[in-house]
């Protein structure tokens, strides 16, 4: 009798069930342990390479200035604006991006902190000094990156030496109308728009935050980027808004009516010039 005749017998005692069982049992192990591994493989390979994944909670290393800022948000700006700046649903945006320009302009005019919802944040006295301003710029320049402003010297001498040259006043003027004195007015006194909302006035504004509005396009100005005006080109709208900022006072055309250009200045005219025709010839008839 063969090995082969003689195991038969045996395989016959096994019923055709067990068998049937014990190899779907297999089977099932077998997919299971197949389905583990390929889930474990995908796992760390996406582990190993996706961005920032077995990175988020490692402490970033922050500068000096960075840290002193994060302590401010912590305690400043964390309500609205939300854990590493990613903003708060019906509260306040992400910050992520907007760069230290922005966050300077917002906290060096007192627009920021917010005391509450409003069509459009006003100007007011800053709770934060210069130099913390800076710093809770540089803590969301190093969480996001985004704009960034020059320094104030480099800034304030570039500036003067474009108010120093005809040339380039005029063609900062010329760059203000055409994109600034829809909104600010030629006088650079501000002017209403639309929705409770208007563009703020410029007399007393300085040479950073000037730069950085148009850096950064706060609330419903746009964005100029260096694109759409080179450096040299911001420098000289500037020096033409300072120009004529300084020059308010003086006034050589007489009263200066608020600066808001020639319909106020033709109405004053016409109602003071009528007022005199009439009261000269109801005179002159009361004399003859």
């Amino acid at each position: 009798m063969t090995s082969e005749q003689s195991k038969r017998p045996l395989a016959r005692l096994v019923p055709g069930g067990a068998r049937a069982a014990r190899g779907k049992l297999r089977r099932r192990l077998s997919a299971a342990v197949r389905l583990v591994a390929a889930l474990t493989l995908a796992g760390g390979l996406y582990t190993a390479y996706a961005p920032g994944v077995g990175r988020a909670e490692e402490t970033v290393k922050l500068s000096d200035a960075a840290a002193n800022g994060k302590a401010i948000y912590e305690v400043s700006c964390i309500t609205c604006h939300g854990r590493n700046a990613q903003g708060v649903e019906n509260r306040g945006p992400s910050l992520i991006g907007v760069g230290s320009a922005a966050v300077e302009f917002q906290v060096n005019t007192g627009r920021m902190p917010l005391a509450r919802q409003e069509a459009q944040a006003e100007r007011k006295t800053p709770q934060f000094d210069e130099s913390q301003a800076a710093e809770l710029g540089a803590y969301i320049q190093e969480l996001g990156g985004g704009p960034q402003l020059p320094s104030a010297e480099s800034l304030d001498e570039q500036v003067k030496q474009a108010r120093g040259s005809d040339k380039i006043l005029a063609h900062g003027g010329e760059l203000y109308r055409v994109n600034c004195s829809s909104c600010h007015a030629f006088s650079t006194g501000g002017g209403a728009l639309s929705s409770g909302k208007f563009a703020p006035s410029l007399q007393h504004s300085t040479n950073r935050d000037i730069y950085a509005a148009m850096l950064t396009g706060p609330q419903n100005m746009p964005v100029f980027g260096n694109n759409q005006l080179s450096p040299d080109d911001k420098a000289a709208i500037i020096a033409y808004i300072q120009d004529l900022n300084k020059n308010e006072a003086a006034d050589p055309g007489g009263w200066a009516l608020g600066r808001y250009g020639p319909v106020p200045e033709g109405l004053v005219i016409f109602l003071v010039g009528i007022a005199a025709l009439v009261f000269a010839t109801l005179w002159i008839a009361g004399k003859s």
